[in-house]
């Protein structure tokens, strides 16, 4: 195609569009501009809408609010926004049939903050100015709060000396003002939420009120707390019972005293949280514990201890005084290793004797011999040497003078030693018995002795032969001699049975008698040989058979013997 063609192309081109647009009426809305495309359009923009509110300030829960959405332009869609977010439609807001009405019935706290309605067409969206609500509400029920504190039902508890801080929290709008009425005057009334008390003391015990107003919407609130200060715990004490206990037959009751009112009560027992039990029963406020039918392992110790939540304190530990026993009583021997029932010692050994048995306070001990009235106090019995009289049964008895009770028991004690199964009086009459037999054959051999020797001599008188001779010097001595051993013998033991009593024997001289007392003194130069007579006051024997006068022989036999060395030669100590 050459030039000419082509410009020829373009002219037809330009006529067509030119045509086209002098036949097509332009909406007013479309302007066409130079340096747009000639198939371009422009729209027209959407006016700003506004809104009207019936009052920007409610009462919650009091008063209704109505906005109302205004444009310029038509065929507008409007749509509200709250907070910045479409605005959720609920059971109290209502909305106009075209949408610019929106109505809130019974507003709320959470109905406060910012509405704006928006116009939308031609994809086109105009917001309207935010409108602000306020609504005023509280102030809301409310409770006085303690830092420092520890709630006890209706009662909050302090410790004395302590800082507290007593506070509001409440919600309301406008913020509310604050009176509190303090139990006390030392300070003014303080009108924050808050306040502080430095070193708390009794004096601050008491009902704290507070009384929150809102001005906007004249609502009242009072709050109240009731604060107890709890003192420094101090050592509590155990009374102790007034009667004596016995085991078994009483009841007691311990009490916990404390002068502080509100602590708690807590008994142990041997440092053991007490278990309350038929046996041991505590009262509701756990200030006295009760034992009943008293047993031996009831005597403790027992503490109890007062506390609260900010300190303790413990009593000093207190065991009861309680009688009982005497339990089994048992003996014990010094030479044997446990309870004994018999016990054998030598005889002039010495034995002990211990008798023991439970019992609180201790028990009194006595011994008792079998068939014997004699009665030892103690708890040893000691024997220092043993004699056959201290055999037998030795009976031991336990008393308790408070619980009144007695127990015993006994041992048999056997002496062993040579000639056990004598008496010391069969002993002692035998050896009487011996005695008095070397005695009676020592006086009867000298007595027939002597008898022999004068008549021998009067043989010799009558004998020239006889008379002329001397005696021997080796004669003269066998004489003598059985003349000294004849000396007294005393009997000072009791008769042996069937033995003859000698009280004391004396050699019989013309005439032959046996005395109970001393002989009579014989005078210097006499002859000893001669006839003696008894002193009147020297009364016989009556044991002892008295010899006639007449034939002294009669109850004597002749010695077989007649020579006189055999009998002067005797041992007068046999």
């Amino acid at each position: 195609m050459g030039l000419a063609d082509l410009w020829g192309h373009h002219w037809a081109e330009i006529l067509l569009i030119a045509s086209l647009l002098t036949m097509w009426s332009l909406p007013a809305a479309v302007q066409l501009t130079s340096d747009a495309n000639p198939l371009t359009t422009i729209q027209k923009l959407l006016a700003r809408p506004t809104i009207a509110i019936s009052q920007d300030t409610a009462t919650e829960q009091r008063e209704n609010v109505t906005f109302r959405c205004s444009t310029q332009d038509a065929d507008v869609t409007i749509h509200w926004v709250f907070n910045d977010l479409p605005l959720v439609f609920r059971e109290r807001v209502q909305l106009s049939t075209d949408g610019k009405t929106l109505t809130i019935l019974t507003v709320q706290r959470e109905d406060s903050g910012t509405y704006k309605c928006e116009a939308q067409a031609f994809h086109q969206v105009r917001s309207s100015a935010p409108t602000f609500l306020t609504v005023n509400y509280g102030p809301d029920p409310f409770e006085i709060k303690l830092e420092s504190g520890v709630s006890r039902g209706e009662v909050v508890e302090v410790i004395e000396g302590s800082t507290v801080t007593f506070s509001v929290e409440t919600q309301s709008h406008p913020p509310p003002a604050y009176t509190w009425f303090l139990p006390y005057d030392s300070i003014p009334p303080p009108t924050m939420s808050s306040f502080t008390i430095q070193a708390v003391s009794r004096e601050h015990e008491g009902t704290y009120r507070c009384l929150v107003s809102n001005g906007a919407t004249h609502l009242l609130r009072l709050g109240a707390l009731k604060v107890r200060v709890l003192e420094t715990l101090t050592k509590p004490h155990i009374v102790p019972p007034s009667l004596n206990l016995v085991e078994n037959a009483s009841s007691v009751a311990l009490t916990c005293q404390t002068p502080h009112e509100g602590a708690g009560v807590l008994w142990l027992l041997r440092g053991q949280a007490l278990l309350p039990s038929d046996h041991l029963v505590l009262s509701a406020d756990n200030r006295s514990l009760v034992i009943h039918g008293l047993r031996r392992d009831d005597t403790g110790p027992y503490e109890c201890e007062v506390w609260n939540w900010g300190s303790r304190a413990r009593s000093e530990p207190f065991r009861l005084a309680m009688s009982y026993g005497p339990d089994r009583v048992d003996i014990t021997s010094g030479s044997a290793p446990g309870v004994v029932g018999t016990v054998e010692a030598e005889l002039n050994s010495s034995l002990t004797l211990q008798c023991r048995a439970e019992s609180q306070p201790g028990a009194e001990f006595h011994w008792t011999l079998e068939q014997s009235t004699a009665v030892h106090a103690g708890q040893v019995l000691i024997i220092w040497a043993l004699t056959w009289e201290h055999q037998g049964i030795y009976n031991c008895t336990a008393s308790n003078p408070l619980t009144h009770l007695a127990r015993s028991a006994s041992v048999r004690v056997r002496v062993v030693g040579p000639q056990s199964s004598l008496s010391a009086g069969a002993i002692g009459g035998i050896a009487i018995g011996i005695l008095a037999v070397i005695a009676l054959s020592a006086g009867l051999g000298c007595f027939l002795y002597i008898r022999n020797a004068r008549r021998l001599s009067r043989e010799e008188a009558e004998d020239p032969i006889q008379e002329a001779a001397t005696p021997t010097s080796e004669e003269e001595p066998h004489a003598e001699s059985c003349s000294n051993w004849l000396s007294p013998m005393y009997a000072n033991l009791p008769k042996p049975q069937g033995q003859v009593g000698v009280k004391k024997m004396l050699p019989p001289d013309p005439p032959e008698q046996f005395y109970e007392k001393e002989p009579p003194s014989v005078t210097p130069g006499n002859d000893s040989h001669g006839p003696r007579k008894p002193s009147p006051e020297i009364t016989l024997d009556p044991l002892v058979p008295t010899l006639p006068k007449g034939n002294t022989e009669s109850h004597y036999e002749v010695l077989v013997n007649p020579e006189r060395n055999i009998y002067g030669q005797i041992n007068p100590s046999v």
